[in-house]
């Protein structure tokens, strides 16, 4: 599980009297901002979601992308993020002792150069789930938003696209709305990866995930490799 904290993340900056500014769906974080990303994530976030899971049993275990070197990032711009590396041995241990990895999408920089005190990034939480997928060979990639899916011609319509291929989602994406660029690049990235489907469901919805596995029809966008890939 790779989580985000976008709304408590806009009003924590919001209470400190710090812009919070997006360049095509990713904040843009300065050093400042930085440091209360990380607060957020993974003193609020993280801790509410691990909270939650563990009132069924001892599942959960927090971490971020920086514990055991899981993440390195490159820098894109300020103190963003592109996911460089994924070390997913951690993350493998912890499933294979039956818990559920609830993960911020913090990540070390992966230039030794930035030095310890300023090799940390923020990483778009579904371009770190998709690189993770992907290096854990994961069966599928969830992505969880507030939407019913991609929409076929939004906003003239709320037709949703229930499948398509990698190709032609790539068609795609310059003309998607900014918020959703990064939730389909991450899929793109999933699939062409390894992953064998990337879907994206509205976490509105009750039991959205099970629906989207075990029913006919399912919910949501499912994006699925090209024909020669598979």
């Amino acid at each position: 599980m790779v989580h985000a904290g976008g709304p408590q993340i806009s009003a924590q900056l919001d209470w400190l009297g710090l812009e919070s500014t997006f360049v095509a769906g990713l904040r843009l974080t300065t050093p400042e901002a930085m440091d209360v990303v990380r607060m957020v994530l993974a003193g609020q976030v993280q801790r509410d979601l691990v909270g939650l899971l563990n009132q069924h049993g001892p599942l959960a275990v927090g971490m971020t992308g920086e514990d055991a070197h899981t993440m390195a990032a490159t820098k894109r711009y300020a103190r963003v993020g592109d996911i460089a590396h994924i070390e997913a041995g951690a993350i493998q241990a912890l499933l294979d002792d039956g818990r559920i990895p609830g993960i911020s999408s913090i990540a070390r920089s992966g230039d030794a150069a930035d030095g310890p005190a300023g090799g940390v990034f923020n990483v778009n939480a579904d371009t770190a789930a998709a690189a993770l997928a992907a290096a854990l060979g994961a069966e599928t990639l969830m992505v969880l938003t507030d939407v019913e899916g991609l929409y076929a011609d939004w906003p003239h319509s709320d037709e949703v696209i229930s499948q398509l291929t990698a190709s032609e989602l790539e068609k795609l994406l310059p003309d998607l709305a900014s918020g959703m660029v990064p939730k389909m690049e991450g899929c793109l990235t999933a699939v062409r990866g390894g992953v064998t489907t990337a879907r994206v469901i509205d976490g509105r919805v009750p039991h959205s995930i099970l629906l989207e596995i075990f029913t006919d029809e399912g919910i949501g966008t499912m994006v699925v490799p090209d024909e020669e890939q598979t």
